[in-house]
């Protein structure tokens, strides 16, 4: 029967030639394989490897002057002759005897690496079990490629490496290898290694600790500091190597392995990523706006400006220090969270930024940029307020101030002191921060004009909250402090929006300009008019309303507070999330506080939003003096109504000044409504010279 089968497969595969077929299908599939790794080789910049890694990526600020570098698989690049021969006597070997005899590849080590990769694919293992890779497949690893082992990056690995060899010595490419191989304990590179471990420069380093060195490359984690036994035991094992590569002669081997390691650490990181949240903020834009990789950004030597003002991140990063500013911790001694942010609201660049009070972790969580929480009263300007002014309203038309109950639902707001007037004016609504007359102007303007209105500001938005709660902060998703920030530069822009960023250009090591932003042109989203309006407003919250402790001495700010309850907690004054957002025409800054995780152990108290003040104020007082310190060309709606109402009493009192002082109060009270240059100041020397 099978002798059956095979005559007719025999003569099927004859008639229609099929091993002509294969054969045929192997070589395409070979010529377009080899093709597309010659690409991969060719496209993968291998000429400024050398370059890139002599050079650390520099981070500067919005002067242009050096902030820090990046140092994330970068350590202190030395040169050949730096570096002890011992130590690449030691490394080849241990890691590629016949480096001197090969062009980038081993066959017999690929061939036993290709047999294992195979075998582990036929177990269900996408990996191979390492071997095979030469000095210089390790260099394109680990600077072009990732460390997943797979057989597509085995395949990569050998035609980088085969580039490389094309392009560099023997020499130039062992020297690249012991500058950027890891050596544990974040150090990399030979240079920072010796320092870490023996407190010595690389071209000191004897033959034994060379070979602990050396011994370190398959796994640094044996290190001689953490694992001195297995640090010892892997040294001695190299020490052998040398001795059967006839490196060192094998008589003095036993000497040699019977001494001590001597460990002394003299490494010293130094303040160079001084700016941990910005620094991580810039990587993360550089490779979600831009298509960088991390290894490119890290090891490329690229020269990145941003908008950073170190002033006032030096300040942010102090103030996050010191206990005074925050309120206690929980019982369990967990710390209460805050993250702030700084930016320019003519370019929306970030000037200064900061996500949290923890320990510092490379691109960690950043709550400046990261978290979503719900926006509270900050949102009424965006989605009641501003669009009510557009849509007729005054900054001193009155508004209903009662306990209403509204739609199907019976959506019924209260106002945190469940105190109502009947009527309010907007201006003090705003700054009183009264939830029944800003849901009461939604409901008159429209839901759906709100939530426009929110779009426009470029918050994150979705139906679900196209509904009356808008006009509290009531959001499906939440705001970060940095998109909270961007809305409000609209009223420090005179109704232009602007959206935060980082980087203004990236330079190449080669000195070619890859990246150049000058950011996104500003959006017009209200007139002037109404920016000055809710700017005049916005004085009030921080002259007689939420936000009057939070004001810096000295200075004129707008913005508003906002805080969200804690739903989880029986205290009826248990908060979530508190907030500040304010701004002058040079800088807005939004601060929020509150519990990673809020529950009925762990939030904040008093909904007042007094918590966060301390902190905003003392931010804003430090930030302020770097700035132009240009002045609101409005005042304050409370000033203007006063203003108002005494020349309506003037108006009306048969015994008032002559018409010429009414008309000079009349054009006065004209000038600050509409913003002009003109200060009272001078319209008050004009009075005088008419003899008023």
């Amino acid at each position: 029967m099978l002798s059956t089968i095979w005559h007719y497969w025999w003569r099927f595969w004859r008639r229609f030639h099929l091993t002509r077929w294969l054969i045929i299908v192997v070589l395409v599939m070979t010529l377009i394989s080899v093709t597309y790794l010659t690409i991969v080789a060719k496209t993968s910049h291998v000429r400024d490897l050398q370059a890139n890694l002599s050079r650390s990526t520099e981070i500067y600020d919005q002067d242009g002057a050096r902030a820090g570098k990046l140092y994330a698989q970068k350590g202190t690049y030395v040169k050949a002759d730096k570096i002890s021969p011992h130590l690449a006597d030691a490394i080849l070997s241990t890691e590629d005897r016949n480096f001197y005899r090969e062009h980038g590849f081993s066959v017999k080590g690929y061939g036993r690496a290709v047999m294992l990769a195979i075998t582990n694919r036929l177990m269900g293992r996408n990996q191979i079990s390492g071997g095979g890779s030469t000095i210089s497949q390790q260099l394109a690893k680990n600077t072009f490629l990732s460390q997943q082992q797979t057989i597509s990056r085995k395949f990569k690995e050998l035609f980088i490496a085969i580039e490389i060899e094309n392009i560099y010595s023997k020499r130039q490419i062992l020297t690249m290898y012991m500058n950027n191989a890891y050596f544990g304990n974040g150090v990399y590179g030979v240079q920072d290694a010796s320092r870490k471990y023996f407190g010595m420069d690389a071209d000191e380093l004897p033959v034994q600790d060379a070979a602990v060195l050396a011994g370190m490359l398959q796994n640094p984690s044996n290190n001689p500091i953490d694992h001195p036994a297995a640090a010892k035991q892997r040294r001695n094992v190299v020490l052998q190597l040398m001795a059967d590569n006839h490196k060192i002669p094998k008589s003095k081997v036993k000497a040699y392995q019977a001494m001590p390691l001597g460990t002394k650490d003299t490494f010293n990181v130094g303040n160079n990523y001084r700016y941990p949240y910005y620094f991580d903020a810039v990587i993360n834009e550089a490779i979600n706006k831009y298509g960088l990789s991390e290894k490119a950004i890290m090891n490329n030597g690229y020269k990145i400006y941003t908008n950073l003002n170190q002033q006032q991140q030096q300040s942010f990063q102090t103030d996050f220090k010191n206990p005074n500013l925050f309120p206690q911790n929980a019982a369990d001694g967990t710390e209460v969270q805050a993250a702030s942010v700084a930016v320019d609201p003519k370019t929306g660049g970030v000037q200064a930024v900061v996500g949290g009070r923890n320990k510092d972790v490379f691109r960690g969580f950043n709550r400046a940029t990261d978290i979503k929480r719900q926006p509270g009263s900050t949102m009424k300007p965006l989605a009641v307020y501003t669009p009510a002014l557009e849509n007729g309203f005054k900054y001193d038309s009155e508004l209903v101030n009662k306990k209403l109950s509204y739609g199907k639902n019976r959506y019924t707001p209260k106002n945190i002191n469940d105190v109502y007037t009947g009527k309010v004016p907007m201006y003090k609504a705003l700054a009183q921060s009264l939830n029944a007359p800003a849901v009461w102007t939604l409901d008159q303007i429209g839901v759906n004009k709100g939530f426009e209105s929110v779009q426009k500001f470029n918050l994150p938005v979705t139906k679900k909250d196209d509904n009356l709660a808008l006009a509290l902060g009531g959001l499906s998703t939440g705001v970060s402090p940095q998109q909270l920030a961007g809305a409000y530069t609209a009223f420090a822009n005179h109704g232009k929006l602007t959206k935060p960023f980082y980087i203004t250009k990236i330079v190449d090591s080669t000195g070619k300009t890859i990246v150049n932003n000058e950011g996104a042109t500003p959006s017009q989203i209200m007139s002037p008019d109404t920016a000055r309006q809710m700017t005049s407003m916005m004085l009030d919250v921080f002259n007689y309303g939420t936000g009057t402790t939070a004001k810096p001495a000295g200075y004129q700010v707008a913005g508003k507070t906002g805080s969200t309850e804690a739903d989880s907690s029986t205290d009826a004054d248990a908060t979530r999330d508190k907030w500040i957002v304010g701004y002058t025409p040079d800088v807005v800054v939004a601060t929020w506080e509150g519990f990673d995780s809020t529950n009925a152990d762990h939030h904040l108290e008093n909904l007042s939003g007094t918590g966060v003040n301390s902190l905003f104020k003392h931010q804003m007082e430090q930030i302020l003096p770097t700035t132009d310190q240009q002045q609101f060309k409005v005042r304050d709606s409370a000033s203007l109504v006063a203003a108002k109402q005494q020349r309506e009493r003037r108006a009306t009192d048969p015994d008032s000044d002559s018409s010429w002082v009414q008309r000079a109060e009349t054009l006065n009270g004209k000038v600050w409504d509409k913003g002009s240059s003109l200060t009272a100041k001078a319209v008050q020397k004009a009075r005088s010279l008419l003899g008023f």
